[in-house]
């Protein structure tokens, strides 16, 4: 067909199965195993739906970005909220990444970086993590057009120090560097305390993971006000009203309930340290994981026949045929009581 000529061609992102089969044990997305916060019911049941013939605020002017700087003690100008951290990663790339010069990523990584400067026609380099899937802080001071990675990474799970961080951030003063930490809540020490020092730093959070809140689709950057403006100078050229009326009001009702976020996240760590043993003794091995998920590869038993054979048990994982990782399966932390049918079915499969 002739108008296909002009059709912007790019491989698109592939998220894992959203089966609704009832009955699943379903560990292949890395969202929480836990409900909502108590207040976002409550917050739900005093919806208002008179609000919906209006068009929402902007995000910044509302009690999610007051609760988000009173958690985090910064301005309202210093954060940016977006329909989930894709949303808000997506208009980084657009804002930020306009240069001749590779954005570089690591080559192991979240996979939806790629899709973005393809869709965008942003140059950019992956630079090889090495073998133990750690980020070398020296590959990232050659001249690029920006930086982005995620901390702890995608999908190993593993979590970058502190020092390291900010030894790439120092290297690039010249561009923005983007430390995307959808998974920071479950043993990270956050690279936020630094934004008050590199005004070329943005970080990025989502309450899709450790707010128990994919559905809902919230996420958010926090930086320099200067940063924020030029994404609200983007955000607003392309779509003024992302973020709906509930989400804006039930995501505050989560950020304020600082409790029971503190000890969902503890739980999931305290089930993570159980499934390493576990998944241990059954013969996997794994680097050490600071997310919500274990990037587990068995010593004998292939990982693709691994997640074939507990999708017939309805368990679902995850798994890439991709170069250097088509060994590994990513196990999203669950209850107890899911990990302990997980571990029943590897009995069968492992032997």
């Amino acid at each position: 067909m002739k108008w296909e000529e002009n059709v912007r061609r790019v491989v698109p992102y592939t998220p894992g199965e959203q089966p609704r089969k009832a009955g699943i044990i379903k560990l292949n997305t890395n969202e929480s195993p836990y409900a909502p916060a108590p207040g976002v019911a409550g917050a739900i049941a005093g919806l208002d739906a008179e609000k919906f013939r209006l068009y929402p605020a902007f995000p910044e002017n509302t009690d999610l970005a007051a609760a988000l700087a009173a958690r985090y003690h910064i301005g309202t100008d210093q954060i940016f909220i977006g329909v989930g951290s894709d949303d808000v990663l997506s208009m980084a790339f657009l804002t930020f990444f306009h240069s001749d010069r590779p954005v570089l990523f690591p080559d192991i990584t979240y996979s939806f970086y790629d899709v973005w400067a393809d869709v965008y026609r942003i140059p950019y380099e992956r630079k090889a993590l090495d073998a133990d899937f750690q980020i070398c802080p020296a590959d990232y001071c050659q001249p690029n057009g920006g930086v982005v990675f995620p901390n702890p990474n995608a999908p190993t799970g593993v979590l970058m120090p502190l020092d390291k961080v900010e030894e790439i951030i120092a290297a690039n003063r010249d561009v923005v560097v983007i430390v995307d930490e959808a998974y920071i809540d479950f043993g990270g020490t956050s690279a936020l305390p630094l934004i008050g020092k590199y005004d070329n730093l943005l970080v990025v959070q989502t309450f899709s993971k450790s707010r128990s809140m994919a559905g809902m689709r919230i996420g958010y950057a926090m930086g320099h006000p200067q940063l924020i403006r030029y994404l609200n100078d983007v955000k607003y050229s392309v779509n003024s009203y992302t973020m709906n009326t509930a989400a804006l009001e039930i995501g505050a009702a989560a950020v304020r309930d600082e409790d029971y976020f503190t000890a969902c996240c503890q739980k999931i760590m305290e089930t993570r340290k159980r499934a390493e043993e576990e998944l241990a003794g059954r013969g996997f091995v794994f680097p050490k994981s600071c997310a919500n998920f274990i990037f587990a590869s068995h010593k004998t038993i292939p990982a693709r026949e691994i997640f074939e054979r507990l999708k017939e048990n309805d368990i679902y994982v995850r798994w890439w045929d991709k170069e250097r990782i088509n060994n590994y399966l990513r196990i999203t932390v669950g209850t107890d009581e899911q990990m302990e049918v997980l571990y029943r079915a590897l009995d069968t499969i492992c032997g």
